[in-house]
């Protein structure tokens, strides 16, 4: 069998023994249900609330037919929340296939099997990748079917970048996930790991507080964090229809700037804004020194089994 070909069933493999443990499923798709309980319950009014803030500063009134796009707006911000955090917790509980592997021995019967142990951790990379596209496909779908239902102003050209942006952040999750875990091999540390993104990262990276309730050095040091730039270009492809059809309905420029400012569609490190395609270049860059990172990883790891 071609190396090729041991890397496919490989794949399957790890895919079939993620699907399988429902606990496990279950685990990935935890932030996720607490971010949708957490909007429904609480955060929805808030959002809305702050969006009149701004509209009140530039002395704008919602007309009757703008409320479903006001609706929708707080709907698209938390979608761009839920999108860029979940990219990266649900792949660092699917990548769980390849430390359990260690826990319960399975990794060493590959190992002293033909299959080369560079083709074993390609398999776990490609298998997550994979089972993380797929639960964030679920969940991209599940928010636009939430956002036709309130007010749906996206264009199909974003909708298509919506589905790039997610790519890339699943990408960044995926090689984020291989290099964090491959010094975990204890249930306890990839435990604590689950844990601490799950509950860090939304923070650490934007995505469930606007930036600018933060401090200026707080928001310099965040905006120095890769993941930032997740939020920002999801942000930009989810909410900028809503923010232009506001505009369609008198809201000035000078509000819609406020919008984007306000809700992290526009990013700035030191009063500099950063435009979209260097959010692009920041964050692909982090998933080319990741990928580096990894592959040095898995060939050190390689040669010591040697």
């Amino acid at each position: 069998m071609s190396e090729l070909k041991k890397l496919g069933a490989l794949v399957q493999r790890n895919i079939k023994c993620y699907f399988k443990d429902k606990f496990l499923f279950f685990v990935s798709l935890i932030t996720p249900l607490i971010l949708l309980v957490l909007f429904v319950t609480f955060l929805r009014s808030v959002y809305i609330d702050s969006f009149d803030g701004i509209f009140k500063e530039v002395g704008f009134t919602v007309p009757e037919s703008g409320k479903r796009v006001v609706e929708g707006l707080a709907g698209s911000w938390l979608l761009s929340s839920l999108l860029a955090v979940c990219s990266v917790t649900v792949a660092i509980c699917s990548n769980a296939v390849m430390v359990s592997d260690k826990i319960d021995g399975s990794i060493n019967d590959l190992r002293i099997s033909c299959v080369k142990g560079t083709t074993v951790s390609v398999s776990y990379f490609i298998a997550n990748f994979i089972v993380t596209m797929i639960v964030m496909l679920v969940v991209t779908v599940i928010g636009f079917i939430y956002l036709a239902a309130v007010g749906w102003y996206i264009t199909v050209g974003n909708v298509f970048l919506i589905f790039v942006d997610l790519i890339c952040c699943v990408l960044f999750g995926t090689l984020l996930a291989g290099v964090i875990e491959s010094f975990i091999s204890s249930q306890g540390g990839l435990s604590a790991v689950s844990t601490l993104v799950s509950s860090m990262y939304g923070f650490i990276c934007g995505a469930y507080m606007p930036l600018s309730q933060f401090a200026e050095s707080m928001r310099n040091f965040i905006c120095v964090l890769p993941g930032t730039y997740g939020v920002g270009i999801l942000r930009n492809h989810v909410m900028s229809g809503y923010v232009e059809k506001l505009g369609e309905l008198s809201l000035a420029a000078e509000g819609q700037k406020a919008l984007m400012d306000g809700f992290d569609n526009n990013l700035y490190v030191g009063g500099t804004q950063i435009p979209l395609w260097a959010m692009y270049v920041i964050l692909l860059g982090t998933c080319a020194i990741l990928l580096g990172a990894y592959i040095a990883i898995v060939l050190l790891k390689d040669k010591k089994k040697r």
